[in-house]
């Protein structure tokens, strides 16, 4: 820490604890504990029971979590490779040039994302780009809301690169695809699977824009966890929201690994 002094340390921990407990924590608890009770009692969820668990991780809701995790994964993917090339273009081009482009990408998520949903289902609802209730349509809106995360990840870590290594690589006769797969790209790898591991967790929270474009066949899980609980199922909607937690840090810890090996290689 910056602080030097034990002191400091102790208020800073202090402040953090302040802060941290009753803004993140606590309300993380109470959906845990609630997803382990059958009804509340007071200032606190009673009843202790695994069965919310029992229905969470099967039937529609197992359904819902592969769905959102097809979304998210195929989203991320997409929204890397955009996110990239469109950063790599950018690093060529004029000041003028990269802020349009900085803007363009920053749209999505400089409005909220019910408008985005609401373009994109008034877009893709027509010939020849019919996607209107079909799961594209919902893939197309994540990739869209999270393709800004990867583009400005991206670009934060291009601006950081030592130009010396594709200057040595050229030298020596490297074409550019060739600096650009073997030098450029695995330099990049510890920003590209942090800028990967950013776009999963942002699509499987994803709900605004989701809520008005998913077919009855396609039903991501934070829609499943809004619906529940708009029924007024509190508790079994705690346990879907506890799984998709879960299932989203799961996801980040692999993802972690992989961006720790990539950055010692």
């Amino acid at each position: 820490m910056l602080v030097h002094s034990r002191s400091g340390r102790w208020a800073a921990w202090s402040l953090f604890g302040l802060l941290f407990l009753p803004l993140f924590a606590l309300p993380l608890l109470v959906v845990v504990a609630a997803s382990f009770s059958t009804h509340w009692s007071g200032a606190f969820p009673s009843g202790p029971t695994t069965g919310n668990y029992a229905a969470a991780v099967r039937g529609e809701s197992l359904q819902a979590l592969t769905t959102s995790l097809v979304t998210a994964l195929v989203a991320s993917l997409l929204a890397l490779t955009v996110g990239t090339w469109a950063a790599l273009a950018a690093a060529g081009l004029r000041r003028r040039g990269k802020r349009s482009l900085d803007a363009l990408f920053m749209l999505p998520v400089a409005v909220p994302s019910v408008v985005v949903g609401l373009a994109v289902l008034v877009a893709f609802s027509k010939p020849p780009l019919l996607l209107n209730g079909t799961s594209s349509i919902v893939i197309l809106a994540h990739t869209i809301l999270v393709t800004a995360f990867a583009y400005q990840s991206v670009s934060a870590a291009i601006v950081r690169l030592d130009p010396a290594y594709e200057q040595a690589a050229a030298s020596l006769g490297a074409r550019p695809g060739y600096v650009l797969w073997r030098v450029k790209l695995p330099l990049l790898l510890p920003s590209l699977t942090a800028a990967a591991g950013l776009c999963f967790a942002l699509s499987m929270g994803e709900l605004s824009a989701t809520m008005m474009l998913y077919p009855p066949d396609w039903m991501p899980l934070p829609v499943r966890i809004f619906t529940a609980t708009d029924r007024g199922s509190l508790f079994s909607g705690s346990a879907v929201a506890v799984v998709l937690m879960a299932a989203t840090l799961l996801v980040l810890l692999a993802v972690s690994r992989v961006r720790t090996k990539a950055a010692y290689r």
